[in-house]
């Protein structure tokens, strides 16, 4: 099982190419038809091109390429027929170069894969963003033989790619280097390592087998039903509803209209938190079981006003407000008076911690009110999360 996800230019597949087809001669050019479309849709399509066997040698590394008919490769939803454009091959050569792969392989969902690279990506945002560094990304999950991984190394060669992977098994994860160094392609092993000092630590060996593997079972715990029933009990406590179980929650979030507190509740409550959120509105008064549950379990949420209007103008929009209502939610006069209520809310709550959540991923502010709140149970000298296994 396997998809494609891309930063920049959408997903290109890369097609075989023969030994003959290097180095000789090329066939003569049919006649370029004229595309009409996007300037991105003709970038896709040159790439395409390209993928189809013109130019395929990698800079600095030379060119017999034996043909080869991989049985896997990464999905792609729109692609556009070779033919369909035939630009010069310069102009071919810079998109192809512009773009790098990364391949991710995963014998399992590629959950941890995919999030690693994603926090790598993370890192290289300056460049991402206005498509100085382009990058496709492709997911192969669920690669639990040898033959299927070393289709997809060699089609990773073809493509001039980078292979992360998260292999389970030793042998599988042996063989995936083996391969990524005899056709010279750069590589990572995530799981590897991390698994081999938790070994060391434990002083134990590691199973090999990926958690999806037959015959493995994780029995419905403990764990599980508690999340089951945050879950329930988070999407019943949404936008203010039934304020009388405040108290039952674990975390209770407040904060103006677009901060992100249903999101962030619900991704809460999938890590087994009970949460409830109640939003703050002019003319509309709090409930009173807001300030009479624990404080140190209740958390604001404020936002910048600049871009708390603007997500307001699309939401409305998206809702299908009138005017009328929708310069009333969505004014920067409005949005300030507001803000400023929370804040003198918040300000009259001093054990309330307020956090600020503008551009913050939900992660990265599920992450902050987390360790507020075990540090708050367990008073910890350090702040932690802690979890038994």
């Amino acid at each position: 099982m396997f998809g494609s996800s891309t930063l920049s230019l959408s997903n290109i597949r890369a097609t075989p190419v023969s030994s003959h087809q290097i180095g000789s001669e090329p066939d003569p050019k049919p006649q370029a038809q004229k595309l009409k479309g996007s300037a991105q849709l003709n970038r896709w399509s040159r790439a395409r091109a390209i993928r189809s066997g013109r130019k395929l040698e990698r800079s600095g590394q030379l060119a017999q390429v034996k043909e080869v008919k991989p049985r896997v490769e990464p999905r792609e939803t729109d692609f556009l027929d070779s033919n369909s454009v035939n630009k010069s091959d310069d102009e071919d050569d810079v998109d192809v170069r512009m773009v790098k792969s990364i391949y991710m392989v995963s014998d399992g969902t590629g959950w941890t894969v995919e999030h690693c690279i994603n926090a790598a990506l993370g890192q290289f945002d300056y460049c991402l963003v206005d498509h100085g560094c382009p990058v496709n990304t492709h997911l192969f999950s669920g690669i639990d033989d040898v033959e299927r991984l070393m289709e997809i190394v060699k089609q990773a060669a073809k493509e001039g790619a980078m292979v992360v992977y998260t292999l389970a098994d030793p042998s599988m994860a042996e063989s995936a280097s083996q391969a990524c160094k005899l056709w010279g392609i750069p590589s990572t092993d995530i799981l590897g390592p991390i698994t081999e000092a938790v070994a060391s630590h434990l002083g134990v060996s590691p199973s090999g087998l990926p958690r999806s593997a037959p015959g493995r079972s994780f029995p419905l715990s403990e764990e599980y039903f508690r999340r089951i029933e945050a879950i329930e009990f988070t999407i019943k406590q949404d936008d203010g509803a039934l304020p009388q179980n405040l108290y039952k929650a674990d975390i209770v979030l407040t904060g103006v209209s677009r901060t992100g507190k249903t999101p962030l509740s619900i991704y809460l409550a999938q890590k087994g938190y009970k949460v409830a959120n109640v939003p703050i509105v002019m003319g509309i008064e709090l409930p009173k079981s807001l300030f009479e549950v624990d404080p140190e379990k209740v958390f604001g949420l404020t936002i910048n006003s600049v871009i708390l209007q603007t997500i307001r103008k699309a939401r409305a929009k998206t809702l299908g407000f009138s005017i009328e209502t929708r310069s009333n939610y969505s004014e920067m006069d409005y949005v300030r008076e507001e803000l400023e209520l929370a804040r003198s809310i918040f300000a009259q709550n001093p054990v309330w911690p307020v956090i600020e959540v503008t551009g913050k991923a939900i992660e990265e502010t599920a992450a902050v009110i987390l360790r507020l709140y075990h540090d708050r149970k367990h008073r910890c000298s350090m702040p932690r999360i802690s979890k038994r296994y």
